[in-house]
């Protein structure tokens, strides 16, 4: 399916978030100075530099002072994009060229054994260190060390790497215990007791408050059991395994502080507190360790990454050096000064900004203000594909970013359906295959094929009845005499309570009346009737998936069915979409090539691309929904209070922000769509804080939705560069503040009027000019407000307003028409 492309759609970009004011955001240039000019020839170790400089490798003063740095703890800030990898090769081969160090004395512990590879095979290539044996030396992932570790020690006990293996585990155990095989997903398993072994938390140590929390107990027992059965480990344990076995045997660990005297840790904003403990007790009192990270990437605190390690670094150790990288080397000085500007908000940092090495000359940033995401969707990939026909990109050079998982739905079905080649970074799953979905989709195949048996089957947990015993007796009616609708057998299933009959006989009834109604209608009846409050009372289902995930998703497929009149058409386009998908799945690599990369922004951190479209950078997605309601989420930072989990989990959201940004090399878009999932939502606070609007430290909104690039725009009074003095007042009330006033909302859009003397007034068509000032007037094209109670107007002055289909009221929020207004001449 090839989209054809509108010319106009080109204007769509424009070089500010709407709702913004203040100067577009630049990084400062960086000295251009290096090693050449910073090192001299008479210095004791010049020697090293100039081979390096030989080599292609030229230093700045900060790296030089980390490369430098001998004995003692050092924490080494390295920004995005600042060369940290180099800053620990060239280390490494200082150590051991200049500072005679053994290599096997030197141990270098990263998160990916793709890391490690670079590092080893850097290290092996630097000037100097042909004349050393460095097979000795440890550069590895923490597991793939302390494996090592374990088998070095006659631990005999296999590991466990078959995920698989680990799935038919879970799924045998689930049986054993007389659980629904479908209760709980066994990644998700994995997951949650990864967790807690990650943040020490024996299994005994676990709640057991409710039902679900003891059949998760009982779950993870037996499957320690059955490890310690087959005489296997898997990942985690390795890891606990080492901390115990060195906790217990302090010989051991004393071996390991004499045999590795260099310790450095790369992404140590990244370290759960498992991984902490380790690196302090290898460290020892020597504490020849050097830390590097950058506290503004710590993003996985879900997975127990802890900021506070990087934060307090020079406080667990007070001799430590802070050495900051803060020249950026990737991209361009807008897209490193946005960058700066959004993240210079958080409260819970080291304070760095950083400069750009590239110069002056390529773009800036370009926002995209959509009506909707699969507007969103149409106008980036239009652009994707106007540029790779051109000749100007490949699709290789695009990576797309989302928040989550479920931001994606719009823009994979329209690559799907395209044809373009892509790639997705996750699970491989749309929308319509994920758990929660399922038994939604099936009610609408219900009411289109009574007969559809494998919906039939799915949608049984959601009348509280067991799979395997409503289908067989089904099936069993069904052979005595069949049914147009075989579901009415229920009814006389064996054992059935007065509420389990009258949710079927209401089921049969709300099936027969779906076929009548709009997919999206249907929908909403569904979760209204029913279906909303299964997933809310179903234990093991908030167990493992935040409900406010769970909404998520059926807000997502209320929004891809608005699209469609007749549910036929709308089960007919899902099933074409999730075949073409798998038939793509088949092909999948894990290398991009010359395809678009999709991924979420935890799964980007680390990569660069040369063009970034971050999508879904509204309110409500960026900062996600549960972020603005964090204090109810027990599981976000426990310890905290309401206030302060509120604060932690949006400055998190703001440091999601600040890497999606920062992988872009050349060229970064950043897509706020006016409505998500079928609400208005404004354009994130994290983008316009960055230009001087509100949504700072203090967090605030910051901005009025707005529907298409051109409303108006309302801010608070503003302060030294740009940070705001007080909050902007609420739209609803401009009237009573402003009451009597002529304030024109200029921009290059056009004029906005409201005839509330909110705005500067209009008169509208037939209406006379006030005594005295008979002025001509003549009619001129405008988006007109649909709603009686409100009168607002926005004239169209260009041709991108003009080729627009759709546009929200920046006053109300209510649909507009294209129309005319008549004006003064």
């Amino acid at each position: 399916m090839k989209s054809k492309v509108n010319p106009m759609q080109a204007n769509l970009f424009q070089f500010k978030p709407e709702g913004a004011e203040g100067r577009i955001p630049t990084a400062l240039s960086a000295s251009s100075e290096t090693s050449r000019e910073l090192v001299d020839d008479r210095e004791p170790d010049a020697w090293y530099f100039r081979r390096l400089e030989a080599n292609g490798i030229l230093l700045n003063r900060q790296q030089i002072r980390a490369v430098r740095h001998g004995t003692g703890p050092a924490l080494t800030l390295a920004g995005a994009g600042s060369g940290k990898t180099s800053v620990l090769v060239c280390r490494t081969g200082y150590l051991i060229a200049v500072r005679g160090v053994a290599p096997s004395s030197i141990l270098l512990l990263t998160f990916s054994s793709k890391a490690a590879a670079e590092m080893r095979e850097r290290i092996a290539g630097l000037p100097e260190l042909d004349t050393h044996n460095i097979s000795g030396l440890s550069a590895r992932t923490f597991h793939a060390f302390f494996l090592r570790y374990l088998y070095s020690q006659g631990a005999a006990i296999d590991l466990l790497t078959d995920t698989t293996r680990q799935h038919i585990m879970f799924k045998q155990i689930m049986r054993e215990l007389g659980l629904p095989q479908d209760a709980y997903q066994p990644e998700t398993l994995l997951a949650l007791l990864s967790s807690a072994k990650m943040n020490m938390v024996e299994i005994s140590e676990l709640p057991e408050t409710s039902e679900t929390e003891r059949e998760l107990k009982q779950i993870f027992r037996r499957y320690e059991a059955v490890k310690a059965e087959q005489q296997v480990m898997d990942f985690d344990d390795v890891l606990l395994r080492s901390y115990r076995l060195l906790q217990e045997d302090p010989r051991r660990l004393r071996w390991l502080r004499q045999r590795f005297r260099y310790l450095m840790v790369d992404e140590f904003q990244d370290t759960n507190l498992l991984q902490y403990e380790l690196v302090r007790m290898i460290a020892g009192p020597d504490s020849n360790l050097m830390a590097v990270g950058d506290d503004d990437q710590t993003i996985y605190s879900f997975n127990g990454a802890r900021s506070e390690f990087i934060l307090n670094f020079d406080k667990q150790y007070s001799k430590a050096s802070v050495i900051t990288l803060d020249i950026n080397y990737r991209s361009n000085p807008k897209i490193v000064g946005l960058g700066n500007d959004m993240i210079r908000h958080n409260l819970q940092r080291r304070s760095k900004t950083l400069r750009a090495a590239r110069r002056n000359g390529a773009v800036g940033p370009m926002y995209l203000r959509p009506y909707t995401t699969d507007k969103e969707a149409e106008f980036l990939l239009d652009r994707i594909e106007r540029e790779v026909a051109a000749g100007k990109r490949t699709y290789g050079d695009y990576a797309i970013l989302y928040r989550a998982a479920s931001n994606s739905r719009a823009i994979l079905e329209q690559l799907v359906l395209r044809g373009i080649p892509h790639i997705e970074y996750g699970d491989g799953q749309l929308l319509y295959q994920q758990r929660a979905v399922r038994p939604v989709l099936d009610y609408l195949r219900l009411s289109l094929n009574r007969r559809d048996f494998a919906a039939m089957e799915n949608v049984l947990p959601s009348l509280y009845i067991n799979r395997n015993l409503g289908m067989a007796h089904i099936m069993e009616c069904e052979k005595r005499r069949a049914k147009k609708g075989p579901l009415i057998h229920l009814l006389t299933l064996p054992g059935l309570k007065d509420f389990q009959t009258d949710k079927i006989r209401d089921r049969l009834e709300l099936i027969r009346s779906l076929r009548k109604q709009p997919p999206a209608e249907a929908i909403r009846l569904i979760r209204s009737r029913f279906y909303n409050s299964y997933l809310e009372t179903d234990e093991r289902q908030a167990a493992t998936l935040h409900r406010e995930m769970l909404k998520e998703l059926l807000d997502e497929l209320e929004a891809s069915a608005e699209r469609f009149t007749g549910t036929a058409e709308f089960i007919g386009f899902i099933d074409d979409v999730i075949a073409k998908n798998e038939e793509g799945r088949s092909r999948k690599l894990e290398e991009q090539g010359n395809r678009v990369a999709l991924m979420t922004i935890h799964r980007s951190k680390g990569l660069e691309f040369p063009v970034v479209f971050l999508i879904g950078a509204s309110e409500g997605s960026l900062p996600h929904a549960s972020a603005l309601d964090a204090e109810r989420m027990k599981d976000i930072h426990p310890k905290l209070s309401a206030d302060q989990k509120g604060q932690a989990a949006l400055e998190e959201e703001r440091r999601l922000a600040y890497v999606a940004v920062t992988r872009a090399r050349e060229e970064l878009c950043v897509s706020s769509p006016a409505r998500y999932r079928g609400k208005k939502a404004g354009v994130s606070r994290f983008l316009l804080a960055a230009f001087g609007a509100a949504g700072g430290p203090s967090g605030g909104p910051g901005n009025m939705a707005a529907a298409q690039p051109g409303h108006a725009r309302q801010a608070g009074a503003r302060g030294h560069h740009g940070v705001p003095q007080k909050p902007p007042i609420p739209a609803q009330s401009v009237q009573s503040a402003h009451a009597g006033s002529a304030s024109r909302v200029s921009g290059h859009h056009g004029d906005l009027a409201a005839g509330k003397g909110s705005f500067r007034s209009a008169k509208g068509p037939g209406e006379a000019a006030a005594p005295g000032n008979q002025a001509k007037v003549r009619p001129v094209p405008a988006w007109l407000c649909n709603s009686r109670s409100c009168s607002a107007w926005v004239r169209i002055v260009s041709d991108r307003e003009a080729g627009l289909n759709e546009r929200l009221c920046p006053l109300c929020g209510s649909d507009m028409t294209r129309g005319f207004r008549e004006v003064p001449v």
